[in-house]
């Protein structure tokens, strides 16, 4: 009788496979992906009525470059577009509320990653009508978070369909913003 060897390889833990296939997807398959058409990404647009009952919407900066943003990821295995979304703003922003399950448009941008490489991406963003913001969050010594007219937000974004749709929403009646 023979007996076989196995070499045991420790396995890796299931959080940190999580985490990297939702911030980070993998490289190749990026390459392949994008050059057939644009990567996906989803946003949340956070939003809220001030005291004088004007629309305010929330940006936050990017970690890599400070500029003005919206929270925006990947999506996430096991969870809706919206929910991936949600998520973002929660960890990016510490943000909490209701999300709306369709998006109130899209914007294309050129994502890159620390290698140079940059791969077009197209984001839906979905309307989140902020609730509560939490006192600890997991990116809050990242970034930077202000509440900006929305008119004042387009002008801070360097992305032309980000511009049009923050422009736009601030525009919108209350119950067609989600």
């Amino acid at each position: 009788m023979h007996k076989h060897h196995q070499t045991s390889r420790p396995l890796p833990s299931p959080r940190s496979a999580l985490k990297t296939a939702s911030k980070r997807p993998n490289l190749k398959k990026l390459l392949r992906k994008a050059q057939v058409k644009p990567l996906k990404q989803v946003a949340a647009l956070p939003f809220r009525v001030g005291s004088d009952g004007r629309i305010e919407v929330l940006l936050i900066t990017s970690r890599d470059t400070g500029r003005w943003i919206i929270p925006k990821g990947w999506p996430m295995t096991g969870r809706k577009a919206h929910q991936a979304a949600e998520r973002e703003a929660f960890e990016e922003a510490g943000l909490e509320g209701q999300i709306a399950a369709s998006p109130v448009g899209r914007y294309h941008y050129q994502k890159r990653f620390d290698h140079g490489r940059a791969f077009p991406c197209m984001v839906r963003v979905y309307p989140l009508r902020v609730e509560a913001q939490h006192a600890r969050w997991p990116e809050q010594d990242q970034r930077t978070l202000q509440w900006f007219p929305p008119e004042e937000a387009a002008r801070l974004v360097h992305e032309d369909e980000l511009q049009e749709l923050l422009a736009g929403f601030g525009a919108l009646p209350v119950d067609e913003r989600g």
